[in-house]
């Protein structure tokens, strides 16, 4: 059996945290390993953590969950100490907040993949939800039928939390930690364009595999975010594309 690995970076997460090991304590699927790294969180994060791992243990599902707490320089920066020690065939970055869909969500992911030829990426579709996980909208920006590394011209088309990246890719692709904000969107190219390299295929999951919290880091942070997405995209897809992409979002935003 494939198994799968969530990724949740903590930082007095207390009161979001919960939705999140729920969603993943309830899976069906038994091969799950679930990595949290806290940056020494000062709330109540770590004993949410420690119950987590009690009601885990206490219902044998043959889940693993491996905590590590410490300083870090940052969430990118814990992320690479998860790539670090990755355990599992798939990785996932779950935020604190953000959940999945259903109990058999996962299940229903592995169900999809083709074991002759392992996909390079699995992704899917996401729903919005707000600070108390209840259900918003579905993303406006929906995952095309043939993903490519340049399919995110035009916009970062498939959610983090619904990419989910081959150990081998993920672990050769660390994140670039001189972005803040926007590293995910940088990592999900580079580890596209590393599939596209090797000829491997990326699959659509086609269907809604991560609820997302509006309410994250780069929404809080919205301009800075907007900043470094703008220099991720010139630095892939070149300065003159990304200044004439950005004058039409910029005219198609007008016309609506």
């Amino acid at each position: 059996m494939i198994r799968m690995t969530y990724v949740t970076v903590t930082y007095n997460a207390a009161d979001v945290l919960q939705r999140t090991l729920d969603s993943v304590l309830c899976q069906d699927y038994p091969k799950i390993t679930h990595m949290i790294i806290d940056g020494t969180s000062t709330d109540t994060t770590l004993q949410l953590v420690e119950a987590y791992v009690e009601r885990s243990n206490a219902a044998n599902n043959g889940h693993r969950i491996q905590v590590i707490s410490e300083p870090d320089k940052g969430i990118y920066d814990a992320m690479n100490k998860a790539l670090r020690g990755l355990d599992g065939k798939y990785v996932c970055f779950l935020n604190a907040g953000d959940f999945l869909p259903a109990s058999d969500t996962v299940s229903r992911i592995v169900e999809k993949i083709d074991q002759s030829q392992l996909p390079a990426v699995l992704y899917g579709d996401t729903d919005i939800v707000d600070c108390d996980g209840k259900f918003l909208r579905h993303r406006r920006l929906a995952p095309p039928e043939h993903l490519t590394w340049k399919s995110f011209k035009q916009g970062m088309l498939v959610c983090h939390q619904a990419f989910y990246v081959r150990a081998d890719f993920a672990i050769a692709t660390p994140y670039n930690t001189q972005y803040r904000y926007s590293a995910d969107v940088d990592w999900c190219i580079r580890v596209m364009k590393a599939a596209a390299k090797e000829k491997i295929p990326l699959l659509n999951l086609e269907m809604v595999v991560a609820n997302y919290t509006e309410e994250g880091q780069t929404t809080l942070h919205h301009r800075e975010s907007l900043w470094e997405r703008y220099h991720i995209m010139e630095r892939h897809y070149g300065r003159v594309q990304t200044f004439l992409l950005h004058c039409w979002f910029a005219i198609r935003s007008l016309i609506k």
